[in-house]
Formats: structure tokens, sequence, C-alpha cells
């Protein structure tokens, strides 16, 4: 999510969709609702900032995905803040809708987040709305054909995790084989 990065694809491959990895502009309302929950930490007494630092994992898995007493446990969290109430249900929310199967489903759902981001009243989740707006196509792109960049990121760690098991390289066509032959 770096404009002269597009535009230096669209320069050279100007036929080319140009796709935000999923990872990018997920990580977006993780940071959002992160800092609500920091922004609310640095206003409570010693003891809960310790509690809500320590509970951050509750607030950013998905809801649906908690055992009962953690449920519990994140329902109390969210019942000290109508902000951090809020918070988690656009994070909810946005999750559900990049888990959504029908692509016109998810583009109405799409703008129907960023609208409501934007009115919201949460400092963090309206800057994430703009970001999501101005890099609305490429994100709808992403949801449209479904593409990460995981598989390459995959790649990339196996060859870094090799580089450093082999101590050094000395000879870089031996190197090159151990990495065809560890992706193939």
């Amino acid at each position: 999510m770096w404009r002269p990065y597009t535009e230096l694809a669209q320069t050279f491959f100007p036929n080319a969709t140009i796709i935000v990895d999923k990872y990018h502009f997920i990580r977006q309302v993780t940071w959002a609702i992160e800092n609500v929950r920091k922004r609310l930490q640095r206003s409570m007494p010693v003891s809960l900032r310790k509690y809500y630092k320590r509970s951050r994992k509750l607030i950013l898995t998905r809801y649906k995905k908690l055992k009962d007493e953690n449920k519990q446990a994140c329902d109390l969290m969210l019942h000290y803040s109508e902000d951090l109430r809020l918070a988690h249900r656009m994070k909810e929310w946005f999750y559900d809708i990049c888990q959504m199967e029908a692509y016109r489903q998810q583009q109405r759902e799409f703008d129907d987040w960023i609208a409501n981001a934007q009115s919201c009243g949460i400092k963090e989740f309206e800057a994430c709305a703009k970001t999501y707006m101005a890099w609305r196509k490429e994100i709808l792109n992403a949801f449209k054909y479904g593409l990460t960049n995981g598989p390459t990121e995959g790649f990339n760690n196996k060859i870094k995790v090799l580089k450093r098991s082999s101590y050094g390289i000395r000879n870089f066509k031996r190197f090159r084989t151990r990495i065809l032959h560890c992706t193939s």
C-alpha cells in the first residue's frame, strides 16, 4: 500500500490489475483497534491498565473463535468502554466482510463499513476509513480475485531459513540448487 509502487507497476505493466495484499489492508483494522485499546489503557488505573495490556489477544482474536471463559473476559473488557465496544464491532464486521464469498455483497458491505467508520466518532477508525477510500479499487480487486502474496512470502521465508542454517554461502550454484530443491 504505497502509491509509488503502484505507479511503477502501472508504468511497466499497463494492463495489470493492481491488487493490495490482504495482509496489508486487514492490518489497518488491527492497528485501529489496538490504538483504541492503548488510548483507553492510558486513562485507566494501573491495575486495569496491566490487565488490558495482558489481555490484548482477547480483543484481537475473532470473537466466535474464543472459548466460553475467554468470551466472558472479552465481554468484561468491552463493558468498560463504549469506544472499545464499537471498535470491536467494527473489527468483527470487517473480518466478516473479508470472509464473504459473494463479491457484490462484499463490495456493498465494504462501502457500508467505510461509511460507518467515517461517522463512528473514533479517530482511529476514521483514519482507517480514509485509507480504505484511497485504496478502494485495489482492495476490492483483492476481494474479487482472492489473490494474496502469502505463497511468495512463504518461499522467501524458506530461503531465509536455509541461508541462516547454512552459515554462509561459498558456492552460489549449490545454494541455488538447494533453494530449488527446498521450494519445489
